[in-house]
């Protein structure tokens, strides 16, 4: 048995985020400025990267996949270190790259395991909580994107497809869909063979950091009435 997409299980972790989300924007007040909350999203995402790792050495499932060279699998890690330091300069990173790279995933999941399995707990809960907690920063917090922010994140993504594509051509690994497109439907379909896809996905990914900036701006527009004063992604 197989991981099937858009099966009750599927919609059912989709709509668990949208109900996430939901109440995020109804209790943005109570939340804001709560240590406890911030904290426990940080140990929430390293217990669900903790159990993966526990979980392959239980089953002696070690290869070089287990290394975080994947692009949410760095991205929950930096997620859970922005949001218990507050820093800037990781939401920065994290806003553009752990939403856009999660939101793909968990809308095309180039997954395997079916429900009710630990694969498949893991691979929801944690594009799920990279989500929600840059979110959580945004909505509650206050922390906004900029353009100079939108830039230097896709700057990032540069850097950390070095070590992915390294590791692709010694190991024949895929890291970051670097080598091939992964064998599920996904939103890479639409474009062009490799390698000609890689130049498409750079215009793409490019394309959508600006989106997301778009949307969150538009937010701030149509949504006025909360004093709480946006802290903007800054170098410092």
């Amino acid at each position: 048995m197989r991981f099937e997409p858009y099966t009750a299980p599927h919609w059912a972790a989709l709509g668990l985020l949208a109900l996430l989300v939901a109440g995020l924007c109804l209790q943005r007040r109570q939340l804001r400025g709560s240590k406890r909350m911030r904290v426990g999203l940080a140990a929430s995402a390293v217990v669900v990267e903790t159990a993966m790792l526990a979980e392959r050495a239980v089953t002696r499932d070690w290869d070089v996949y287990a290394l975080p060279l994947e692009l949410c699998s760095l991205m929950i890690w930096l997620t859970a270190l922005m949001v218990l330091t507050g820093s800037r300069r990781l939401y920065e990173i994290t806003f553009f790259l752990g939403i856009l790279g999660a939101v793909q995933a968990l809308a095309t999941p180039d997954l395997t395991a079916p429900f009710p399995t630990f694969g498949f707990a893991h691979f929801f809960l944690g594009h799920i909580l990279i989500v929600f907690s840059n979110l959580y920063m945004t909505i509650v917090e206050g922390y906004r994107p900029t353009l100079r922010s939108a830039l230097r994140a896709f700057g990032w993504l540069q850097l950390l497809a070095v070590p992915a594509a390294i590791a692709d051509a010694l190991a024949g690994t895929n890291f970051m869909f670097l080598a091939r497109k992964p064998p599920s439907a996904s939103l890479l379909d639409l474009l062009g063979p490799w390698p000609w896809y890689l130049l498409q996905l750079e215009a793409v990914a490019l394309a959508l950091c600006l989106l997301l900036l778009g949307i969150v701006k538009l937010a701030d527009r149509l949504l006025p009435g909360d004093t709480h004063s946006p802290k903007e992604a800054s170098p410092s």
